[in-house]
């Protein structure tokens, strides 16, 4: 796959998406929103990917979007081209677990891009705020939505009403983000984890990420009910009857994504 303003790189079983605009901190503009989406849509459906991972640079992640594109937009504009809500719904619906490794600058439509992902992984330079109150708007691309479920109400409220900074290691400890690591290590530590992630059952994977974010948009009663018909089905698979042969076998299960 060839862009303009990502790079896509497969290794192995996992798959690596850069933003790559650096001179704009890796700002975001349409194209790279439908570029970024065309890329997760087709890895998504790569049977040879089972993990991805989404990074910019050690100095910035994503510095949000790109205000040169807005700043004379009406709301016409903005509501038919949907250029950012538009690629973030197809992130959303990709199967496979999307990890963000963070590092430096992760603001605005950055930080709504790493929390679309289904899970974060920081450097100990990443800073984060929703700083969109301090040109007159607020977050369109789940901001507010999703920073309330992930560090509470009051918070998520004080962050995006001040548009002040939160340090990756508030982050962690409000569970915004995995893990904090040395700036040399972000990237590397998030290829372990997808890399860990890719030798698990391939259903399974898919059906788990599928019932936790679940959790996020379902009463509780009718989350238990999706899970409980999910594990179920999982009993369907070639991979649950190869697992639990090798399991009591004593043996590494080899599985076959059926």
């Amino acid at each position: 796959m060839t862009f303009e303003n990502i790079i896509v790189t497969i290794d192995g079983a996992i798959a690596l998406i850069q933003l790559n605009r650096p001179k704009v901190l890796n700002a975001l503009n349409g194209k790279l929103m439908t570029e970024l989406g065309d890329a997760v849509e087709e890895l998504d459906q790569n049977d040879a990917v089972r993990c991805i991972i989404i990074h910019g640079s050690e100095r910035a992640f994503c510095a949000g979007a790109d205000i040169d594109q807005m700043k004379s937009a009406t709301p016409l504009v903005m509501l038919q081209s949907a250029w950012i809500n538009r690629n973030f719904d197809r992130l959303r619906k990709a199967t496979k677990p999307i990890i963000a490794a963070v590092s430096g600058y992760c603001l605005g439509g950055g930080s709504e891009l790493a929390m679309a992902c289904d899970i974060v992984i920081a450097s100990e330079s990443a800073q984060f705020a929703q700083p969109e109150i301090n040109i007159g708007i607020i977050p369109g691309a789940g901001g507010t939505q999703r920073l309330p479920r992930a560090i509470g109400k009051s918070r998520a409220l004080e962050l995006i009403l001040t548009g002040k900074f939160m340090s990756a290691k508030e982050a962690e400890a409000r569970g915004l983000v995995s893990r904090v690591v040395p700036v040399e290590m972000y990237l590397e530590e998030a290829k372990t984890l997808a890399r860990e992630i890719a030798t698990q059952p391939p259903v399974a994977v898919r059906f788990a990420k599928a019932a936790v974010n679940k959790a996020y948009e379902l009463p509780l009663t009718e989350g238990l009910e999706f899970e409980s018909r999910i594990f179920h089905i999982l009993f369907s698979t070639e991979d649950q009857k190869e697992g639990m042969a090798a399991f009591l076998e004593k043996r590494k299960p080899a599985w076959k994504g059926k």
